[in-house]
């Protein structure tokens, strides 16, 4: 099924993270290094072994017959202590002679190898004419032996009569004395037979009570049920009170009892990562297998585990996108752990804040994403970069840091008579209705584009407009004003009698005070008074060109009327 295939997907990962750490633990000088990624080698190693054990019972949850073939599997992908023994062997020039010849052929019948097995034996044979008759019997029983099939081509019933029979045989040959005069056959013959004392005896090939417990079952019940696993699983049988069990036997012994709930227990406490137990808990969920178990807190053990691993992911400088994902599938308290760490993340650079706006704006969680942006416009306030101060204030639909901002872009102005970030203030579309302040800043570059266009008449609506609509900050009126001398000037009429008068009208707001002086105030009375002068004159200037343009507009309109 699918799960089945995603869980073999993990499986691969694993093993190809064995397979780095493994090569890594070749290359490295340092021993120290060396032992630290040979460890992680072989965490690594007991976590597939408990995943694969994992995917035959729970994932796949294989019947009685295909039960016995795949764990078969599993131990021999798994047990790789003997392998170096069995290549020295097989590589000898002749390996019938060779000192650890029968071990190596015990490894293949405890492994359920038999095809291979029966291939050593034929070399013994060989070598061997006197003992051709008992191999014969030997290779014959071992041909014969019933194994489940995986498809559905016999029932169980099929298949425990046939192992019955082939069984019977088995034990005729062994009290018949057939293999008396050779210790090795006899032993395998017993081992066939599923002889438990045989089976110890060969304990080092096995190396682990888990393979001791499927070889066993093997040879004296090849069809056991899922559930009759337990009864099977005994560990002190092997360990024999040597050696007290570690926390991996703890771990596979729970799952050979179908105690899920042990095993990702037992796993979260040998474990030093959150990864193994997270996933594994994420794929039994899916197989349904989890349903019954509620923490007390509310939160399911998927959950629970999901959110520790992406919290983990958090504290890692690039891996924390990756944790965002994981929250996104936690439907109880993901959304709520996102919040509380997306706003602990260091926005180091603008691209990050970017990055972790996108992720904000794309789960609409806008308290964070105007935390973030103000964040972001203080940072570029504080280091004068005023274009990007107002583009996050913008993005933070932040009014007043909006006029703020703008206040500053109109102060540059008027010191150095151009505005910097043209682009950013052009471009500002319905974004500059955020603040009235904004919207002057807007519009007044609009009008320096019109004017250096030459659409002058349009630039004179626009500039008259800012003043009469109180669009444009009282303190900027004199600056409007002085805007206007040229196009006063100018060789054509470009201001209507009508225009004129009003802005005679703001003229005499403006120095009759009704308008506020505040901007031209300074603490320095010598400076204050140098100031005023400038203004006076300013003042008779612009009331001279105004007096001039009303006159000039008298005498055209006067003729367009007359003609």
């Amino acid at each position: 099924s699918r799960l089945v295939q995603v869980s073999k997907n993990y499986r691969s990962v694993i093993r190809a993270c064995m397979e780095d750490m493994h090569q890594a633990a070749l290359s490295a000088r340092d021993p120290a290094l060396q032992s630290q990624y040979s460890t992680q080698v072989s965490i690594l190693s007991a976590m597939e072994l408990i995943w694969n054990l994992c995917e035959i019972l729970f994932v796949e949850a294989a019947a009685a017959g295909p039960l016995m073939l795949r764990l078969l599997d599993w131990v021999r992908l798994h047990i790789c202590d003997v392998d170096n023994m069995v290549r020295e062997v097989l590589s000898s020039e002749n390996p019938s002679k060779h000192e650890l010849f029968w071990n190596v052929v015990d490894v293949f019948v405890l492994q359920g190898r038999m095809d291979e097995a029966r291939h050593l034996l034929s070399k013994e044979a060989s070598a061997n004419p006197t003992s051709v008759n008992m191999y014969k019997i030997l290779d014959d029983l071992m041909k014969k032996m019933p194994v489940p099939s995986l498809g559905n081509t016999q029932t169980l019933t099929e298949m425990e009569l046939k192992w019955q029979h082939w069984h019977e045989e088995c034990q005729r040959y062994l009290q018949d004395g057939t293999f008396a005069s050779n210790s090795h056959m006899e032993s395998i013959c017993k081992i066939l037979l599923g002889d438990e004392r045989a089976i110890l005896e060969r304990k080092e090939l096995m190396t682990t009570w888990y393979h001791f417990l499927v070889t066993r079952l093997l040879y004296s019940h090849p069809t056991v049920k899922p559930m009759e696993l337990r009864l099977y699983a005994q560990m002190d049988l092997f360990l024999g009170g040597e050696s007290s069990p570690e926390p991996l036997d703890t771990i596979l012994m729970a799952a050979f009892e179908f105690e899920m709930h042990q095993v990702i227990k037992e796993c979260s406490i040998a474990l030093s990562n959150w990864w193994f137990v997270a996933h594994l808990t994420d794929l039994l969920d899916h197989c349904k297998l989890l349903q019954s178990h509620n923490l007390y807190f509310g939160s399911n053990m998927r959950e629970f585990l999901l959110l520790e691993y992406a919290s983990g992911l958090f504290s890692h400088h690039s891996l924390w996108q990756l944790g965002v994902d994981y929250f996104d599938h936690c439907p109880e308290y993901g959304r709520v752990y996102l919040e509380l760490h997306i706003e602990r993340i260091p926005l180091n650079t603008e691209q990050k804040a970017l990055k972790v706006l996108r992720i904000c704006e794309q789960r609409q969680m806008h308290e964070q994403v105007r935390s973030i942006c103000k964040i972001m416009a203080m940072k570029a306030l504080r280091n004068n970069r005023l274009g990007s101060a107002l583009s996050w204030s913008i993005r933070a639909k932040d009014a007043a840091f909006a006029t703020l901002i703008s206040d500053r872009f109109l102060k540059d102005y008027c010191e150095r008579g151009c505005f910097s970030d043209l682009d950013l203030i052009d471009n500002l579309g319905p974004s500059m209705l955020l603040s009235d302040r904004l919207t002057f800043l807007g519009k007044y570059r609009e009008f320096h584009r019109l004017y250096g266009e030459k659409r002058f008449s349009e630039a004179a609506k626009l500039l008259l407009m800012l003043m009469t609509a109180h669009i444009a900050p009282c303190s900027f009126w004199m600056t409007l004003l002085t805007d206007a001398l040229p196009l006063l000037e100018h060789k054509e009429v470009i201001f209507s009698a009508e225009q004129t008068y009003e802005l005679m009208r703001c003229l005499e707001d403006l120095t009759a005070g009704k308008v506020d002086k505040q901007k031209f105030q300074q603490s320095n009375p010598t400076s204050a008074r140098f100031q005023d002068d400038v203004e006076t004159t300013k003042v008779e200037m612009l009331r001279l060109a105004l007096a001039r343009n009303l006159a000039r507009v008298i005498v055209k309109e006067g003729t367009l009327e007359g003609s």
